[in-house]
């Protein structure tokens, strides 16, 4: 405990304090299983955690208190149920919150995210990236900063997502591709130190983007329940892919497992940024799509957005709809080859992937089961990325772990 004042009415403080000695090691996993929905009410906390309704009590009471839950101790019985309601557990709206940043090819983001992956503000910045990582990140962390200010929360810490893999344990972005960065660039390092020279308290991190993105998604959204969770996507610019494994990334031993983007999906195909060619990365991107529509791309919005607006508004031009076509065969015969390999239970899709799959779900679903092995004998699940900006809040993600593992030790 903290050496601050005890804010809570006086009573029974031996037994209260007996209880949560007792569960003091159930605050991490009790406060994850708020945050991430899965405990709605005190009983269902109870029973997941596996201890007494009392102890449950003591470590929801002691949740609310450092400000991470709330506890509503009067909520109305459902009809027709039998007996007292159980509390209702929810994370605290106004409580502290994580900054969160995003690098991508046009840009950047930031934004406050609070506790069940909620995104309090954002503060978008579309402008060119600069080759150098420490000024696009200084002016990343600043639009952050600005938001704390305004919103006046307290920051548990910041988490970067950027359009590379991040090797561990250095936080060295070795192939940043679409930024123009140089490779192995200490993106970790200098967030921090931008991070800190503003200000803001808490630990800093970064990791690719499409990890963060499974993450996120695992925890709030298209995700959840899956064992083996595959994620692929497209942004920007490039493909990502990212896989969890009973509810942690697979990141490999040093950080850069599942580069699906450089699977060779086409072997005639466009020259690769890797020096192959006809990889998932030049085949599925929206510069392909915009290229094979015979569309020229323009400055005024991203390339993620023009490849939407095509598809979504242009479908019936038979050059657009070869083109979407096109694209959805490379997808799935990547994602045949991964299915194959990982034997996933879900894939989940984001970007510019999941408008092809919303446009045409029967046609990708088809080349995966036709490719796969394991497609052939019952398919596996192919849904779409449901959360905004996943990215982000994967990144808050990061930033949030320390105080999903000990609460008291992080706030305190």
């Amino acid at each position: 405990m903290s050496g601050k004042a005890d804010p809570r009415p006086a009573g029974d403080g031996t037994t209260s304090r007996t209880r949560l000695d007792r569960g003091r090691g159930a605050l991490g996993p009790a406060l994850e299983l708020v945050h991430t929905g899965r405990a709605p009410t005190r009983a269902v906390l109870t029973a997941e955690l596996g201890v007494t309704r009392a102890t449950a009590g003591a470590v929801a009471a002691e949740l609310e208190a450092l400000g991470l839950i709330r506890v509503d101790a009067r909520p109305g019985a459902a009809a027709g149920s039998q007996g007292r309601p159980s509390h209702r557990l929810a994370v605290a709206e106004d409580g502290p919150v994580a900054l969160a940043a995003q690098i991508h090819a046009d840009g950047f983001r930031a934004a406050l995210v609070g506790l069940g992956g909620r995104i309090v503000a954002t503060a978008p910045g579309c402008e060119v990236v600069d080759a150098d990582p420490a000024k696009v990140l200084g002016s990343v962390v600043e639009a952050g900063a600005e938001l704390l200010r305004r919103t006046g929360r307290r920051c548990v810490g910041a988490g970067l997502a950027v359009p590379s893999a991040v090797a561990e344990p250095e936080g060295l972005a070795l192939n940043p591709l679409h930024v123009a960065w140089p490779a192995g660039a200490p993106v970790r390092e200098i967030f921090a130190e931008q991070v800190r020279a503003a200000g803001i308290d808490g630990p800093a991190f970064a990791a690719n983007d499409v990890n963060l993105a499974a993450l996120a998604e695992h925890r709030h959204g298209a995700g959840r329940g899956a064992r083996d969770l595959l994620c692929v996507a497209t942004g920007h610019r490039g493909v990502g892919g990212a896989l969890v494994l009973d509810g942690r990334l697979h990141t490999g031993s040093s950080g850069l497992a599942l580069e699906v983007g450089h699977l060779t999906v086409n072997p005639e195909g466009r020259a690769c940024h890797c020096g192959s060619r006809g990889c998932l990365d030049v085949e599925a991107d929206p510069l392909a799509l915009l290229t094979a529509a015979g569309r020229e791309p323009g400055p005024e919005v991203s390339l993620l957005q023009q490849a939407d607006d095509l598809i979504r508004g242009h479908y019936a031009d038979p050059a657009v709809r070869t083109a979407a076509e096109t694209l959805i065969d490379r997808l799935g015969l990547g994602l045949a080859g991964l299915v194959n390999i990982l034997n996933p239970d879900r894939i989940i899709l984001g970007g510019l992937h999941r408008t092809l799959l919303e446009t045409d779900p029967d046609r990708l679903r088809a080349v995966v089961a036709d490719r796969s092995l394991w497609g052939r004998s019952g398919g596996v699940p192919i849904l779409a990325c449901t959360l905004d900006h996943n990215s982000l809040v994967g990144a808050a993600e990061l930033a949030w772990q320390p105080v999903l593992d000990d609460p008291l030790g992080a706030l305190t």
